[in-house]
């Protein structure tokens, strides 16, 4: 009796067992397409830069191992400097330009309005729209003599404003339209995390007759910052690594006030055929990202509390 009890509990193991490696199989099959792209798309091209960027390769001639020369002269490049720096001053700019401008759109879309759902609508619109397509737009807004922007300034009787050849002016004016362009993404992830607060918190404040001030950063802005985390880090990595504004709007110009390091890589990759060089300057940016973005996970989390 005892010896058919243990072989019962032993099939019965067995079985659990097999469905076990049935569920573990069945998952690996669903994250082998993913696994497989991620693969394919992003570590194989990570590993192929380092070790690309110990070469002299025009693409279309043999590579010649030259060691660490491509980046002794990347340090040298003068170009790559002026676009090392303009990287930087963009990253500045920009992210908190589109985080405080997502914010307060996030706060006033979260009002109970009638009709409020139209004004989400047209906020998140421009993320839909292909980045060329806003590029373009804003090069006709921004023309110097026939430009939107222009026209409506000379009512004031302002004078034209050259904003994309004007050295001065050219990145913020493409930071302008880049704020445009991505603040809805940003917020709607805010929107989601303020429309998550229990309401009984308002209820509570409002017994203590808290103010609005002392509502927002009572209350709102210290829950909603996980999110604020995420947005932050994604915006900060996304921003080092602009190039499509750059390239419709101004090719880099005028000079090489809106070079940045994108641009520039591509430039060298694409146009003068200088594949080793080019994955220098992903290598080099690739180790910039990694310290930023541990830097800033190191500094912000220590200020963000999540609910378990």
């Amino acid at each position: 009796m005892k010896s058919v009890t243990t072989d019962a509990l032993k099939k019965k193991g067995m079985k659990h067992m097999t469905l076990q490696k049935k569920d573990a199989l069945s998952g690996y099959m669903f994250i082998a397409p993913a696994l497989l792209s991620l693969l394919v798309f992003m570590v194989y091209p990570v590993i192929a830069s380092f070790a690309i960027s110990g070469f002299d390769w025009g693409i279309l001639t043999p590579p010649r191992f030259i060691g660490l020369e491509n980046y002794k002269t990347l340090f040298k490049d003068p170009v790559f400097l002026e676009s090392l720096k303009n990287t930087f001053v963009w990253v500045i700019m920009y992210v908190p330009a589109s985080i405080l401008v997502s914010l307060i759109v996030a706060l006033a879309m979260d009002m109970p309005l009638r009709g409020i759902g139209f004004f989400r609508t047209m906020f998140y619109l421009p993320v839909m729209t292909p980045m060329v397509v806003c590029a373009l737009l804003f090069v006709w807004i921004y023309n110097t003599d026939f430009g939107a922007l222009n026209y409506i300034l000379s009512f004031f009787k302002i004078a034209p404003v050259r904003w994309l050849t004007d050295k001065n002016i050219s990145l913020i004016s493409i930071a302008l339209m880049s704020v445009w362009k991505h603040s809805g993404y940003n917020m709607l992830i805010l929107l989601s995390a303020l429309q998550g607060i229990p309401e009984s918190l308002y209820e509570a404040a409002a017994l203590d007759g808290i103010t609005p001030w002392r509502k927002l950063i009572n209350i709102k802005l210290p829950l909603i910052m996980p999110s604020m985390y995420f947005v932050v880090l994604t915006s900060v990595i996304d921003a080092f690594q602009v190039f499509t504004e750059v390239y419709i709007m101004t090719k880099g110009g005028p000079g090489y006030s809106t070079y940045t390091v994108s641009f520039y890589l591509f430039n060298n990759a694409f146009e003068f055929g200088k594949m080793g060089y080019a994955c220098a300057m992903s290598v080099v940016m690739f180790v910039i990202i990694l310290t930023v973005t541990l830097i800033q996970d190191k500094i912000m989390n220590k200020n963000v509390q999540y609910d378990t």
